[in-house]
């Protein structure tokens, strides 16, 4: 498994962070974990979306380039996975952010992730919007309870299209995997199943 760096990519709740310490374990890898609750505006933003986007996607923006030119140097000795690629600053910021805003936010997003590690393979967890929302309920986070379906179903749907894109790019590999039907943690022989793609893939694209 000579792929430097691995992410697994997803909706909120689709079990990104579960798979990504599984890969770790599983193939002796570095874990990479984003920064979720640490993000002081996540609760006010849950609560007004509109005055706490910009906040809360320039904090999240920060640390992710920041963990990301971490692990450049690292990437020349140790293998490492990943549970989020930096696209994801684009994908929530276009939801909650205003026009003006947008484009402001895309223009520095642009300069901080040139220079920036990419990962060559990409692990897409796909979910159902009922699969979601049970997830989310059951991790129990304060700021996610009242999370409007629509803001997810959105999400869902941008993730695809950026997905799709992804996909597209030279020296990127994307993995699908439905989730629906899949738990990584009560079920061992899922994870066999999941493991089993990802060597797969590996092995197609380290030829």
């Amino acid at each position: 498994m000579t792929t430097p760096f691995i992410c697994v990519e997803g909706v909120i709740g689709v079990g990104k962070t579960t798979l990504a310490k599984a890969i770790a374990t599983h193939y002796g890898r570095e874990c990479l974990l984003e920064i979720v609750e640490e993000n002081p505006f996540l609760e006010k933003f849950y609560d007004n979306m509109e005055e706490w986007s910009f906040q809360t996607e320039m904090f999240f923006l920060c640390n992710r380039v920041k963990q990301l030119e971490d692990i450049g140097p690292v990437l020349n000795h140790k293998l490492v996975v990943s549970d989020y690629h930096i696209c994801k600053n684009l994908i929530f910021a276009r939801q909650t952010l205003s026009a003006f805003k947008w484009s402001q936010y895309r223009r520095i997003f642009q300069i901080l992730n040139e220079p920036l590690p990419k990962p060559t393979v990409v692990i897409y967890l796909k979910a159902g919007l009922s699969t979601l929302t049970n997830r989310i309920t059951k991790r129990g986070r304060p700021f996610e309870k009242e999370m409007d379906p629509n803001y997810l179903r959105k999400l869902s749907d941008d993730y695809e299209a950026t997905m799709a894109e992804l996909a597209k790019e030279e020296n990127t590999t994307v993995l699908t995997i439905d989730t629906d039907d899949l738990d990584f943690v009560a079920n061992p022989h899922d994870l066999d199943f999941v493991f089993a793609k990802i060597d797969a893939c590996l092995t197609s694209v380290n030829q």
